[in-house]
């Protein structure tokens, strides 16, 4: 069955770009007569809120819409995660990485000519690295390229569907070595994600444009945890009157705003284009 979802980070209060999101989610599974799945992504302890999460809801509710039940929280899942990282650990398809973000930046600005232009790199020899370990160093797990890469007989063959493109041609080594887990937060996007589609059956999956990269490195991930490919749709990402995407970091007006100041869900429904 059809099955697609909305995927927030309670990080923030909701704006007209995750509005349009949920909408354009909402509406796809209606004509499809599918499933649509609200899903907090809540890994992030540092950063996530309560007060946001409870304001997803209330947004989301005020917009029309209607979700299955129970709602996945990420936070209460972390053994699906590990069971994930264990089994591509056991595969030889990680290293630990004790780099900072510091030291990753500036390996990436001091390659040769600029040819670094995403993190590569390789598990220390094992006295090092536990020598690291016993001193209590920090580390991030992340997935090795050349590894992935062995155990796939390259990326070729790698592929995705992109509705409104068809088959698109994976390239998961633009995104580099990335992390899947690290000491702050535990596991990192990518996996949570990846895994969670699998588990909830999700068979399409809508989001913004900006993510179009992030599906190159989770086709990656699908390929080597055995899990199902959904369908893709990326949309084009809503812009203020500046021109300039709606984002939290920018203090987009929040749909909350928009409330108290009087707008109701027809109107902003409507100035969304879902009549």
């Amino acid at each position: 069955m059809f099955a697609t979802r909305f995927a927030p980070s309670p990080t923030g209060y909701l704006h007209r770009g995750h509005a349009y999101s949920a909408l354009t989610a909402f509406a796809a599974a209606q004509d499809a007569g599918g499933r649509f799945v609200l899903r907090i992504e809540d890994i992030d302890a540092t950063r996530c809120r309560p007060e946001f999460e409870v304001g997803i809801h209330e947004d989301l509710a005020w917009l029309g819409l209607s979700w299955e039940q129970p709602v996945r929280r990420q936070s209460e899942h972390r053994d699906d995660y590990q069971a994930a990282l264990a089994r591509l650990e056991a595969e030889g398809l990680l290293y630990r990485c004790f780099r900072t973000r510091k030291e990753v930046a500036e390996a990436m600005v001091s390659a040769p000519h600029g040819a670094m232009e995403v993190f590569r790199g390789a598990a220390l020899p094992p006295d090092e690295e536990a020598r690291r370990l016993a001193a209590g160093g920090p580390f991030a797990w992340r997935l090795s390229l050349d590894a992935a890469s062995r155990t796939l007989g390259g990326f070729g063959g790698l592929t995705f569907t992109e509705e409104g493109e068809g088959v698109v041609s994976a390239r998961p080594e633009l995104g580099g070595d990335v992390v899947l887990a690290r000491k702050d937060v535990g596991v990192a996007y990518h996996l949570a994600v990846t895994v969670d589609d699998a588990l909830q059956g999700i068979t399409h999956v809508i989001r913004g444009r900006d993510l179009f990269e992030a599906t190159h490195v989770q086709r990656l991930l699908q390929a080597l945890l055995g899990l199902p490919e959904p369908i893709y749709r990326h949309h084009a990402l809503l812009t203020g009157p500046d021109g300039k995407r709606y984002a939290k970091r920018d203090h987009a007006e929040t749909l909350r705003s928009l409330r108290e100041r009087g707008m109701s869900a027809a109107e902003l429904r409507k100035e969304l284009g879902f009549e």
